[in-house]
């Protein structure tokens, strides 16, 4: 190895000249050469400059080093990178060879970023496994985080009493103000789904308390259909209709442990709305039972209005399964772009995972008085991407692909992402970098003691009195 160029490179690191980081890191090494330090460093540079195919190459290379180890943090970096460039399964294989390295301190990350890619794929189940195991690691300092990612997984899988739990341990974690808002109202709207009106009002109303947190537009529809439930119901004295319909499709009816899914330790299995019979019940079945209850020509009257319901209720599911909302992920972006024209806030567009940072990266990146025409909309269930085409008022054109989100029957945006065909084909600017840049740098003091523990740093030192102040930590969540 060229310590020159190393300790040019570690300077240019310490300044955060990433580029130049890159480029000495690359020169140091001698042709075949196998430096697991070196390329780490490299590998965290090339993140910085959301590199992210070049990035994966790196840490891969650092990899090829046994005497370095630090295989967890770096299959984590690794499949970070590869989540940013959209090789999802690559990931998937990156983020478990993490988790089974006994070494690595701290697992939840990987888990974090597992369960991320899991999503992603559509793999809901395994999305859960991860979220749940990320909860559970005793290094995590933050719990809430997985266990609301848990609580969404089982939202998704039709599981909204399971929801309800893990929202209510989330609490139990959070501590943040900003945070628990935020997971008051996702608690509130799995209580809405399981026709838990009372709870759904009282846990809304918690959200909103302080006066800093704003429901969406579909958030307040809930809360306005949950307080009119609770006024109603109040004045009828009688068990709904929607409560019979739910214990009749099983919700309630059995012990599920949210940190627990898969029932590995209490032996509940968490059943899919297969297993209900909610979707097997046919129409003679409905007419049958009706007419034990139900007498005459009223009784025919709510047997027709049912089947009617259930049938747009299936259209409803069918729609919302493709990726189908109110409002259209098109009409956000174009609701957006008319904002930052306007100088109105652009909050209720973007979704609320988003830090402060990144919704004011996005605000910058949205040029005001443009003409905006849709490119191209690409529709999954939770998650979507728009390609914008946007002519400038002081002349020119740009191109964006926004990236959403689900937020209860509408879109919010996650990402705001120029696009542009890069010069270099290594040079991949990919989903997630705003966030693989802030992490980064945050977990690069905390990796330093895992080196030194690991007694591998000799090869990589820039000089024979320093240690490596960085970590290759880089989160993508």
């Amino acid at each position: 190895m060229n310590q020159q160029y190393f300790e040019s490179g570690y300077a240019a690191y310490q300044a955060g000249d990433w580029a130049s980081a890159a480029s000495y890191f690359q020169q140091a090494k001698d042709p075949g050469e196998v430096q697991g330090k070196l390329d780490h460093l490299r590998g965290n540079a090339l993140m910085q400059m959301s590199r992210f195919a070049e990035a994966a190459d790196a840490y891969k290379d650092a990899l090829a080093d046994p005497s370095y180890g630090m295989v967890g943090a770096l299959c984590t970096n690794r499949g970070r990178a590869l989540i940013a460039c959209g090789r999802l399964n690559e990931a998937v294989e990156s983020l478990v060879a993490a988790t089974q390295d006994k070494s690595y301190r701290t697992p939840y990350k990987a888990y974090l970023a597992l369960g991320g890619a899991y999503r992603a794929l559509g793999d809901t189940r395994n999305a859960g496994i991860a979220y749940r195991n990320a909860a559970i690691d005793e290094s995590n300092p933050d719990p809430s985080t997985s266990l609301r990612k848990l609580g969404g997984c089982f939202m998704e899988l039709g599981r909204p009493a399971d929801a309800v739990e893990s929202y209510r341990t989330a609490l139990d974690f959070s501590s943040d103000a900003k945070v628990q808002n935020a997971i008051y109202c996702d608690l509130a709207l799995a209580y809405v789904a399981t026709n838990r009106m009372s709870e759904a009002v009282d846990a809304f109303e918690h959200a909103l308390a302080d006066g800093t947190f704003k429901l969406s537009p579909e958030a307040q529809a809930s809360f306005d259909a949950a307080r009119n439930a609770v006024a109603a119901r109040a004045g009828e004295r009688k068990v709904s209709d929607t409560d019979d319909f739910l214990a009749a499709a099983g919700y309630g009816q059995y012990p599920v442990d949210p940190l627990d899914p898969t029932g590995e330790t209490s032996g509940n299995l968490m059943p899919s709305p297969e297993d209900t019979g909610f979707f097997s019940i046919s129409e003679e079945e409905i007419v049958d039972g009706d007419r034990k209850s139900r007498k005459g020509r009223g009784g025919k009257v709510v047997i027709v209005i049912l089947i009617i319901l259930l049938l747009l209720a299936a259209a409803g599911g069918f729609a919302y399964y493709q990726g189908f909302g109110w409002p259209m992920q098109e009409s956000v972006v174009q609701s957006v772009f008319e904002a930052r024209t306007k100088g109105d806030d652009l909050g209720q567009y973007l979704a609320n995972s988003l830090n402060d940072e990144n919704r004011k990266q996005i605000e910058v990146l949205i040029p005001k008085d443009a003409t905006v025409s849709i490119t191209g909309v690409e529709r999954s269930m939770n998650n979507s991407k728009v390609s914008v085409s946007a002519k400038l008022a002081a002349g020119g054109e740009r191109s964006y692909d926004v990236k959403l989100v689900r937020d209860g029957l509408g879109w919010k945006i996650s990402e705001f992402v120029p696009a542009f065909v890069a010069a270099d084909a290594n040079a991949v600017a990919a989903n997630g970098s705003t966030q693989a840049k802030q992490e980064t740098k945050q977990d690069s003091t905390q990796q330093t003691e895992a080196q030194t523990d690991q007694n591998n740093t000799e090869n990589a030192q820039p000089a024979s009195d320093d240690t490596v102040t960085t970590e290759g930590e880089v989160a993508s969540e």
